[in-house]
């Protein structure tokens, strides 16, 4: 089974170098908004680029043909079943630990195991909590769960804990697209110390201040996106601060 992805992201990990993710939602990158995105990724790229958030099918086999022309590996990441395409290079095969709700643990990845079994793009199994950032998110209404309490630290800890025993390859943590708040440094580094994979970090992060704070805390890669779907000149200055802060490292 393919790996390639998934090998890239632990030796970076492994040398203690950071990941920057552009997340672009396929029903709002569309027409001027995916030009000037577009325009954007061509002058600097990120490490990867996830596509997820669409409720249509087709427009995330739209928007990874627009990406072809950008040499950077696309990811899709699922808001449900319906939303693999194997036009892109990578799945993130989500399990939502921090809930209870079944169609979301197993059932949406039952339905599509075959499929996706069938095509050759790499599946990355990936345990997913939602914590609280402050507003109801997307994730929350879908999902029909709560989210995990920020200031509950120790059960982040243990469910992801228990997602790596449980053999996924990843954990991401998530406040929600358009978070108020963003994950916290104590949460960050509290998961990060008893882990021994990839640490993924995402949601309400907008300033170069608070990307710093979430790698310094502990993030291998953090996930932006509801900042770029309007200030995507905005994608430029956050690699360069990922990259500065990676040649520092080696110092």
């Amino acid at each position: 089974m393919n790996r390639e992805i998934y090998t890239k992201i632990v030796s970076k990990t492994e040398k203690g170098e950071k990941m920057l993710v552009v997340l672009l939602d396929p029903e709002k990158c569309i027409n001027e908004r995916l030009d000037k995105t577009l325009f954007e990724l061509k002058k600097k790229q990120p490490d990867f680029i996830f596509v997820g958030g669409s409720t249509k099918k087709y427009s995330t086999d739209t928007l990874l043909e627009a990406l072809k022309d950008i040499d950077v590996p696309t990811i899709v990441f699922p808001g449900d079943v319906s939303q693999f395409s194997n036009k892109a290079d990578a799945l993130l095969l989500l399990s939502l630990l921090s809930g209870d709700n079944p169609d979301y643990l197993i059932g949406q990845q039952r339905r599509g195991a075959l499929d996706i079994k069938k095509s050759k793009v790499e599946v990355i199994p990936t345990a997913y909590l939602l914590i609280d950032g402050g507003k109801k998110s997307s994730v929350e209404r879908v999902s029909k769960t709560e989210p995990i309490s920020r200031l509950d630290i120790g059960e982040v800890v243990s469910t992801s804990v228990a997602g790596e025993l449980l053999g996924m390859k990843l954990v991401y943590l998530e406040a929600g697209s358009g978070a108020l708040l963003p994950i916290s440094s104590q949460m960050i580094s509290a998961v990060k110390n008893e882990l021994d994979i990839p640490l993924i970090v995402g949601g309400g992060i907008r300033t170069e201040k608070a990307l710093k704070r979430a790698y310094e805390s502990g993030a291998d890669i953090v996930v932006i996106g509801n900042l770029f779907e309007t200030e995507s000149k905005k994608i430029s200055s956050f690699i360069s601060l990922v990259e500065k802060i990676n040649e520092e490292s080696k110092k």
